[in-house]
């Protein structure tokens, strides 16, 4: 299952370099999570300073 950005996201782009598949962008001043990319390894959830990400 794929993992999940959420409203608590601060957009602080901490996620995105870790993620090993690319499946993290920002669209719209926010980051987002491409659910055909994600492998759910959960490395992007662990790294969140806000703890906006989970599996959906």
């Amino acid at each position: 299952m794929a993992f999940k950005i959420n409203d608590q996201c601060v957009n602080c782009g901490t996620c995105e370099p870790d993620c090993p598949v690319g499946a993290i962008s920002e669209q719209n001043d926010k980051r987002v999570i491409d659910a055909e990319k994600c492998i759910s390894c959960g490395t992007c959830a662990a790294e969140c300073p806000a703890e906006a990400i989970s599996e959906e």
